[in-house]
C-alpha cells in the first residue's frame, strides 16, 4: 500500500471569535498548520461573497481586453513596480514565469526623488489603472481595504500563537502595513513548453492571503515532494512569509511553493494578496516562551536569497529580481548591487 498524497489542513477563522476554548484550540490547530506545511485553507474569514465574485469577474474582463488597453499599463512605465506585466516578464530564480498579471498596491503619491535617501523609499508611488475597464480601480481598492484588514487579523492571531500580544507587530506596520495584490492569469500551455507557471519560491511579507478560482496548480512543498492545494469554493490559502520567520527566529518558517501551467485550452485566475510591514520597520526578533524557543529553528539559510530584518531592503530585493526590466529602465544604479546573486523570491 502507498502512503495517501499530503494535503494541507483547513481552519474555520470563526473559531477565533468563539470562546475562550475554541480559541484556544484553534490556535493551537494554527501554530501546527505553521509549523507543518506552512500553509492552510482558512474558512469563516468574513470576506463577502458578492465582492470574491466580482474581483474575480473584473479580473477575466480585464484580461479578456485587447493587448493594447493592457499595455498601456505596463509596468515597465512605473517606477514603483505597479501595472500589468505580459506573460514571461516576471522571473523567479531567473527564469520566466508564465502568467500575465497586474500589481496593484495602495495610493500614495511618489516621493521626490533623493540620491541620499534609501533607494526602498522609490517604491511608494500610485497604481496603473486602465482606462477601458474603469469599474476595476473602485472594486480592487474596496478589495484591497477589506483582504488587508482580514490579513491583520490573522496576523494577530499568528502573535497569540507564538504567546505574545495580538498587537505585538502593530507597530511595524501602522499607520499602514506594505500592501500588494496581484491579479494573475496562468495561460495554460503544453507540458513540451514548460510548466513554470510560478518558480518555486518564498514569499517576504508577513503572510499571503490567496484567492483562487476553479482550476488548480498551486504547489507546496512537503515532506514527501510536492502538495496539490487545489481550489475550495468558500476558502483563502494562507501562508506565513519571511517577516515571520525572523521574527521567531525559525519556529514558523516561510515554505517554498510553486504554481504549475495549466493544462493547454485551459487557462488559471488567482488574486494573491501579500501583507507586509512597512518599509522602513526593521523586524524584532520576539521573545518566546522556553517551550517555543527549543523548538525555533533558526532562519533558513539560501545564499540565492538572503534574508534581511530591514523591511525596505528586503522588499526592494524582491521587487529589483523580478522585474529585471523595470529595474533596468528606472533604477540603473541599483542593478549591479544584485547581480551576485540569482533572482530567489517572487515577491
Amino acid at each position: 500500500m502507498t502512503d495517501a498524497p499530503e494535503t494541507l489542513p483547513i481552519l474555520d477563522f470563526r473559531r477565533f471569535d468563539g470562546t475562550a476554548e475554541e480559541r484556544r484550540l484553534f490556535l493551537a490547530d494554527l501554530r501546527d498548520a505553521a509549523r507543518g506545511p506552512g500553509f492552510f485553507y482558512l474558512t469563516g474569514h468574513g470576506i463577502p461573497q458578492e465582492l470574491i465574485d466580482d474581483i474575480l469577474r473584473l479580473s477575466r474582463r480585464f484580461f479578456d481586453l485587447p493587448e493594447a488597453d493592457k499595455l498601456a499599463i505596463e509596468m515597465v512605465h512605473s517606477p514603483h513596480f505597479r501595472g500589468y506585466n505580459r506573460a514571461g516578464f516576471e522571473h523567479t530564480r531567473g527564469k520566466p514565469d508564465w502568467r500575465e498579471q497586474i500589481d496593484i498596491g495602495s495610493e500614495k503619491i511618489a516621493r521626490p526623488t533623493d540620491p541620499a535617501a534609501p533607494p526602498w523609499r522609490r517604491l511608494q508611488g500610485p497604481n496603473q489603472w486602465p482606462a477601458a475597464l474603469p469599474e476595476l480601480q473602485p472594486s480592487a481598492l474596496r478589495y484591497l481595504n477589506e483582504i488587508t484588514r482580514l490579513g491583520i487579523r490573522v496576523l494577530q492571531a499568528f502573535a497569540l500563537a507564538l504567546g505574545q500580544d495580538a498587537d505585538v507587530f502593530e507597530p511595524i506596520y501602522t499607520p499602514k502595513p506594505n500592501q500588494l495584490l496581484k491579479i494573475v492569469r496562468y495561460p495554460g500551455r503544453e507540458k513540451a513548453a514548460g510548466d513554470q507557471g510560478v518558480g518555486a519560491h518564498k514569499d517576504s511579507g508577513f503572510l499571503t492571503l490567496l484567492l483562487q478560482d476553479v482550476q488548480g496548480g498551486l504547489q507546496v512543498e512537503g515532506a514527501r515532494g510536492w502538495i496539490d492545494a487545489p481550489p475550495i469554493p468558500g476558502t483563502f490559502v494562507v501562508n506565513i512569509g519571511e517577516i515571520l520567520e525572523l521574527a521567531s527566529n525559525g519556529y514558523l518558517r516561510a515554505n517554498v511553493h510553486r504554481v504549475v501551467s495549466p493544462p493547454a485550452g485551459t487557462d488559471r485566475l488567482s488574486v494573491p494578496f501579500f501583507l507586509g510591514a512597512q518599509l522602513d520597520a526593521e523586524v524584532p526578533q520576539l521573545a518566546l516562551s522556553p517551550e517555543l524557543a527549543a523548538g525555533a529553528r533558526g532562519l533558513t539559510q539560501d545564499p540565492l536569497n538572503p534574508l534581511f530584518r530591514e523591511v525596505g531592503r528586503n522588499y526592494l530585493k524582491s521587487r529589483l529580481r523580478s522585474h529585471p526590466d523595470v529595474a533596468r529602465r528606472h533604477h540603473p544604479d541599483l542593478v549591479d548591487a544584485t547581480k551576485a546573486a540569482e533572482p530567489a523570491s517572487a515577491y
